[in-house]
């Protein structure tokens, strides 16, 4: 029997459960029909931030970013070619931290950008500064 996990889907927040066994195969939100893994960065707001974060059966690494910030413009391509790198084994997400100030105070985030991963809904691992592809998937692969 295949364990099942269970996936938020980006679009409609509804919950998910596929066979971890067959995430490959692209699964689809059962109220949206949406791709549940689609290899692409998700935004995510203060509203739909701890669901996202507390109902994924994946591992959730976030991006705190600013658009004012040159470090975080220049991560952005390294963010999305992770995030199609890595569909099957985390889910990426991204955080605006103009329009989510109150997320940029609970976590204490000081630096732009700063990446933090979250397993079963707790912080596990923090880095921050913008860094080649290889070293952030390095630095993912040891927490994942």
């Amino acid at each position: 029997m295949s364990e099942n996990i269970e996936l938020v889907c980006s679009h409609c927040q509804g919950l998910n459960r596929a066979p971890k066994a067959r995430l490959e195969e692209g699964p689809r939100c059962g109220k949206c029909q949406a791709p549940l893994l689609s290899g692409q960065v998700v935004d995510l707001t203060a509203a739909t931030f701890d669901n996202f974060i507390n109902k994924n059966g994946l591992p959730v690494v976030v991006n705190f970013w600013a658009s004012w910030c040159g470090h975080c413009r220049n991560f952005r391509p390294v963010y999305e070619n992770a995030a199609a790198q890595l569909q099957y084994q985390a889910r990426l997400v991204q955080v605006e931290s103009e329009e989510e100030a109150a997320l940029i105070r609970r976590f204490a985030v000081k630096g732009m950008p700063t990446h933090i991963l979250f397993r079963d809904g707790r912080e596990v691992a923090r880095q921050s500064g913008a860094m080649p592809l290889a070293a952030f998937t390095q630095w993912l692969g040891q927490h994942l």
